[in-house]
């Protein structure tokens, strides 16, 4: 089983993630969204699990600072353009995909 966490180094839900697979012993892949975006085919598929709804961060840091609430925006658009507003961490498997600290569902995957 693959498993990569989107994420970033300073986010406590993502560390708890890291944790969560670390203590299991189960190999991940951290893809750190501060250095690198999703790509597009990443997006595709984190997309048909989650809606860019969902996604988006409505009270995380990056959503205030950026003054989002007061707008009507598309948040794919915004999710794909600045991926520091999405939930994170964000697990993907071959099994699925989550937004946010989701250990009951993980420990399905395993």
């Amino acid at each position: 089983m693959v498993i990569q966490v989107f994420g970033t180094k300073k986010c406590r839900e993502t560390k708890k993630a890291e944790l969560f697979f670390k203590e299991r012993s189960i190999q991940f892949q951290f893809i750190d969204i501060t250095e690198k975006a999703p790509s597009t085919g990443e997006w595709q598929a984190i997309f048909r699990f989650i809606p860019p709804e969902e996604l988006l961060d409505r009270n995380g840091k990056r959503y205030k600072s950026r003054k989002l609430h007061h707008m009507a925006i598309d948040p794919k658009e915004e999710l794909t353009e600045d991926p520091l507003l999405m939930k994170t961490p964000v697990v993907r498997s071959d099994k699925g995909i989550t937004a946010g600290y989701n250990p009951d569902i993980w420990k399905k995957w395993i």
